[in-house]
């Protein structure tokens, strides 16, 4: 008997959440009995090429939110009666309303959860409003999903806060060495802190150009701090550019390609990740699998995506001069790592995707 799967991912089209779907759609046409079709709703036909995998295109979703909330809330209504699914996942936070045996929501969007200060939204408005608006999306028709799907236990224990009785999954993401890739020690001529991340207030910039700041003043040289952005993206970006960018270790690098990321990888001493909000933090998890040194915001969602790992030492995301003090023993060869060690999420918990697969399948 044929049964048809269902992924909605039509905002998705570039960056960690384009891995995401193409990992969730490889994983699916892997992993799943043939008597399964699947298909998968784009923003672009052209990013996916997936055997197993048919594909609509709907280009238009990126639009605006409107109609981003149409397709979510009333075309795919009417997709649903044509391709009669078993199975909908939808990949993008929102609950969509269709007609579906069964339905799922794999929520990846931290920021209703994280209180924004006056300042930071100041310095980025779109994410305030952000913040405030997904608040109530998350919420609607959340309690149509069989499962709720989050990357880390602390996700899921925001979500239990809103919504007591709600089914939630935690599931890690996938996470492989790149192609092309190979690892090379870093020089140790010269040290590198490197900060992979995208100019977002809560990504936590200034405590890293608070701690740059420090290390100069201290007469401390033979290093340099590379942060990917250059200064000009937006509010934020061009307020830590104002601020910083006379320092004269401090490299503003512009925004990475995936080949350039890579490079930036191999050549980095230590990865220093001060980000305040994250479900996962992909540049932990890449930094592992270069063998780097890593310098993590002490937080909850830093301690569970750290996880085993030796050399690793945890600073408070707003103490500058403890984030000093560790680049500092670094530089001076002194640095003792804490290392990490993180029990496994109770159940309902799953590895990887193929084990989210026998999960959402199951029954059906």
């Amino acid at each position: 008997m044929r049964k048809r799967l269902v992924v909605s991912a039509v905002n998705f089209s570039e960056g960690g959440p384009l891995t995401v779907l193409r990992d969730c759609l490889t994983s699916a046409a892997l992993s799943l009995p043939p008597e399964w079709e699947i298909t998968a709703l784009v923003h672009n036909k052209n990013l996916i090429n997936i055997q197993r995998v048919s594909l609509i295109e709907i280009s238009d979703a990126k639009r605006s939110w409107l109609l981003r909330l149409y397709h979510e809330w009333f075309n795919f209504r009417r997709l649903s009666r044509k391709l009669k699914p078993d199975l909908w996942l939808s990949l993008h936070d929102i609950t969509p309303r269709v007609i579906a045996r069964r339905q799922a929501v794999y929520c990846h969007n931290p920021s209703p959860f994280y209180r924004l200060p006056w300042r930071e939204a100041w310095l980025e408005p779109k994410f305030w409003l952000f913040n405030r608006f997904y608040r109530y999306l998350y919420r609607m028709f959340i309690h149509r999903n069989y499962w709720v799907v989050v990357q880390q236990e602390w996700l899921r224990d925001a979500f239990k806060r809103l919504h007591a009785q709600l089914p939630v999954v935690v599931a890690r993401p996938s996470v492989s060495f790149p192609v092309g890739a190979k690892y090379e020690p870093a020089s140790e001529k010269r040290v590198i802190f490197l900060y992979p991340a995208l100019p977002r207030v809560f990504k936590n910039f200034e405590v890293i150009g608070e701690a740059a700041n420090i290390l100069n003043d201290r007469g401390l040289s033979g290093f340099e701090v590379r942060l990917t952005l250059s200064g000009d993206e937006n509010r934020y970006s061009k307020f830590l550019y104002a601020k910083y960018s006379s320092i004269p270790q401090l490299h503003f690098i512009g925004h990475q390609k995936h080949e350039q990321m890579m490079t930036q990888y191999q050549e980095a001493t230590v990865v220093v990740f001060p980000s305040k909000l994250e479900t996962w933090g992909l540049p932990i998890s890449e930094a592992k699998l270069y063998d780097k040194s890593l310098l993590v915001a002490d937080v909850p969602y830093a301690h569970e995506t750290v996880g085993n790992y030796d050399r690793v030492s945890f600073f408070h995301p707003t103490d500058p001069d403890a984030l000093a003090n560790l680049m500092q023993a670094v530089l001076e060869r002194s640095w003792q790592p804490t290392g990490a060690k993180v029990d496994e999420p109770l159940k309902p918990f799953s590895q990887n995707w193929n084990e989210l697969w026998s999960l959402l399948v199951e029954g059906l």
